[in-house]
């Protein structure tokens, strides 16, 4: 994986080195949750699937299914948690990787971008593995399911889980200075998107003083744009698909100047003070 390099001679040859690098890093970081990939994949399926149990159970219970979309109650249970926990996991994936003092920066192909982006291809990977065994599962075992713009709604996964990357980038260059901020936010900000995110609610039938309590967040307009696209039945009103889009390219770009600025100030004494 790490061999002292020959500079490529092209730029499909850089292209090439970078990616096999991303490739090795990205089995490293699925591996790293546990010794057997499919072991990972399956706790993450579990933590999924009681997600939707919780939720499911909960919206019995309180007699609230009647404010759900005219559809599979499911697939609107499941619409929102996969999104949600995408958005989170990548989130946490980004923050947590690799940074300019880590030892894995000694050896000389790796550098902080690889460490970002297969961190952030391994959450990706895992969420949409786990997306598609547990749709299928429930397809083939349950009953069938039937999404009106597959595709669409599969787009809006992606840009959850872009603006959870995008977020998580921010968090990353300014944690060597703030480390106990940052962990006190990234908890604080998965804990109040169990609400914020909207996955319990659609937007067409919140009121207008609650809409602009939930509006500023960009999960929010993606699940709600997802279920648009999932349900011939429902038509988002309250929402974007391009809010969350450039909230995150808003985010990466700071997150990058932060980032770079962090790496040349970087100092293998900030692991001694975490």
């Amino acid at each position: 994986m790490f061999q002292s390099s020959r500079k490529p001679k092209s730029g499909l040859g850089s292209a090439l080195n970078i990616a096999e690098l991303v490739y090795h890093s990205v089995v490293r970081n699925v591996r790293k949750q546990h010794n057997n990939a499919f072991a990972a994949i399956a706790m993450n399926m579990m933590q999924t699937v009681m997600f939707v149990l919780a939720f499911y159970i909960m919206f019995s219970i309180l007699g609230m299914r009647g404010a759900a979309v005219r559809g599979d109650f499911l697939v609107y249970l499941m619409s929102g948690i996969f999104l949600y926990l995408t958005h989170v996991k990548a989130l946490g994936a980004v923050a947590g990787s690799e940074g300019p003092a880590s030892p894995m920066m000694q050896h000389a192909p790796m550098n902080t971008i690889i460490a970002i982006a297969s961190a952030a291809m391994g959450a990706l990977y895992i969420q949409v593995l786990s997306l598609f065994a547990i749709l299928f599962i429930y397809h083939v075992a349950i009953t069938p399911i039937s999404i009106d713009q597959p595709a669409a709604a599969f787009g809006m996964l992606l840009i959850s889980w872009f603006t959870g990357c995008a977020l998580g980038l921010v968090m990353l260059a300014i944690k060597p200075w703030f480390p106990s901020f940052v962990s006190i936010f990234s908890t604080v900000y998965q804990r109040a998107n169990m609400i914020a995110s909207g996955k319990m609610f659609l937007a067409n039938s919140l009121p207008g003083y609650m809409l602009a309590m939930f509006d500023w967040n960009p999960l929010f307009h993606s699940i709600d744009q997802a279920r648009g696209f999932a349900f011939i039945n429902y038509n988002p009103r309250y929402s974007d698909w391009e809010y969350p889009l450039w909230v995150g390219l808003v985010f990466l770009m700071i997150g990058l100047m932060g980032e770079f600025y962090t790496r040349r100030h970087a100092s293998l004494s900030w692991n001694a003070r975490r």
